[in-house]
């Protein structure tokens, strides 16, 4: 298994980083909502008291070491002044202060007391440093309350202190004062938190997801996995937005010919185009069969693209339909279907009625013809090998587009009269266990395969700016696509 960098990680956020906006808005709005219009107004008031080792001095004894024990006893007084026999006193005197409603609106009540713990949460109590002085702050939600807390505090703390401790004294200059002004919730402190912890949140999902996501995406991996070769990378191309309504089908394909179609896409089929020739090497037979673990992995749109890239380079070329079960190729060119590749193994047709001739400059269909009962046995037949065998000495290359290998079996039987087997994959949406057994498949049958295909994947920067980069030239391509037979709209497949 690769080991993932700083770069890796930093990739997948990237790929998700409008999500991670989307949601670090969404936790800074509910967070200043919340804080702004759910969050009570807080109120604080404020005293500070000072501690004395002893309540005079003698002879014997300096201020400086005075001072001195004083700090020592402040961390002692602090306990003490959180004891809840201190906030026992202290609710005791609230009662008499404030109704019952004021009461309840600050502290927890029971059995007609205030709990101490809830009144304890209201006080803070620090050291000041380097002095032997307490800053007592404390934060209701009315200021009359924060203040009566704190000067309540005053009068009990020294009786608690003398009996605890025995020693010093803890004494005031001044009484605590009301202050109108609230001092929290902080909305812009908690609208900061909020989008935090939503940022937090998202890259977790992000990374739990990511985990567990058994999804093809790397092709490095793909390839260093299996030990294949990965004959090419289409991006994925959404010019079906730009159609809208003009089909119902929720995914829409273009043919390389159409002048639709970006510079990069088309230039990524003709690199798969020369790959494949690279694959087949030497061989006396230039036939291809086209197929994906499962359904909707783009294997028919990559065969007529592919068949496409080889009528270009002046090549005779045919392209075979033999998915039998859910043909799509007579609906890419719009041709009939009437007679095809099925009535011509059982010789209820001949090749130049079955055969559509230049659908596109260079290329032929053979469309599948009306759906057989059994077209495993048929692509299994010798009279399909003979037919191949006859078509490859009329043509260059010969492209045959074949069912999905993990729902049926006919791509395999094929395999002594093809070169191979390009397997098309969907980018993100095909698993590696459907590789697997696709592979599994491929291995048992014995058949040689040529190497992959990565469709749909998504563009990124480094694609925009190849496809600006030669825009030119695009230009260039598109006046000579628009002097053949435009390409049409297909289900991807």
């Amino acid at each position: 298994m690769n080991k993932l960098t700083i770069k890796d990680f930093l990739k997948l956020l990237m790929g998700k980083i409008w999500l991670i906006l989307f949601f670090m808005i969404l936790g800074g709005a509910a967070a200043f909502c919340y804080s702004k219009f759910m969050l009570p107004l807080q109120y604080e008031s404020h005293i500070t008291m000072y501690v004395q080792s002893y309540t005079g001095v003698s002879e014997n004894v300096s201020n400086t070491n005075n001072i001195t024990n004083s700090k020592q006893l402040v961390n002692t007084y602090m306990e003490v002044l959180k004891d809840d026999a201190v906030m026992d006193a202290l609710g005791e005197r609230l009662v008499d202060m404030f109704d019952q409603p004021t009461l309840a609106n600050n502290f927890t009540i029971s059995n007609r007391k205030l709990v101490p713990s809830s009144i304890r949460k209201t006080i803070t109590i620090l050291s000041v440093p380097d002095t032997s002085a307490l800053k007592v702050s404390v934060t209701t939600k009315n200021p009359n309350v924060s203040a009566a807390v704190c000067n309540a505090l005053t009068i009990i703390a020294p009786k608690y202190v003398s009996d605890a401790v025995g020693v010093g004294s803890i004494n005031t200059i001044d009484k605590a004062r009301v202050y109108n002004n609230p001092v929290g919730p902080n909305v812009r402190k908690n609208t900061i938190l909020g989008a935090a912890a939503a940022f937090f949140f998202i890259v977790f999902l992000i990374f739990l997801f990511d985990f567990f996501d058994n999804t093809v995406k790397e092709a490095d991996t793909l390839s260093s996995k299996y030990k294949k070769a990965i004959l090419g990378e289409i991006n994925r191309f959404d010019e079906a937005k730009k159609h809208k309504g003009s089909r119902k089908d929720s995914e829409v394909r273009f043919l390389i010919s159409d002048p639709a179609i970006p510079f990069n896409v088309a230039e990524s089929y003709k690199s798969i185009r020369t790959n494949v020739m690279f694959a087949m090497g030497t061989s006396d037979k230039k036939i291809v069969a086209v197929s994906s673990p499962n359904p909707s992995d783009g294997k028919s749109t990559t065969a007529a693209n592919v068949a496409i890239a080889f009528a270009q380079t002046d090549s005779k070329v045919l392209l075979i339909d033999a998915d039998m079960r859910k043909p799509v190729q007579h609906k890419t060119f719009k041709v009939k279907n009437s007679e095809g590749l099925s009535t011509l193994i059982i010789k209820k047709s001949t090749p130049s009625k079955s055969i559509k001739q230049n659908v596109i400059k260079g290329l032929d269909l053979l469309p599948s013809g009306p759906t057989p009962p059994n077209p495993s046995e048929l692509l299994a037949s010798e009279q399909f090998a003979y037919l191949l065998e006859q078509f490859a000495i009329a043509y260059d290359y010969i492209i045959i587009d074949t069912p999905p290998i993990n729902v049926v079996s006919d791509a395999l039987v094929m395999k002594e009269s093809i070169n191979g087997v390009l397997v098309v994959l969907k980018h993100g949406k095909t698993t590696f266990d459907e590789v697997e057994n696709c592979m599994k498949q491929l291995n048992i049958a014995q058949a040689n395969m040529l190497g992959f295909v990565m469709n749909e994947i998504e563009p990124n920067r480094h694609s925009s700016y190849y496809r600006s980069k030669y825009s030119s030239y695009d230009y260039g391509y598109k006046e000579t696509g628009s002097k053949e037979k435009k390409g049409e709209r297909v289900n991807a497949d």
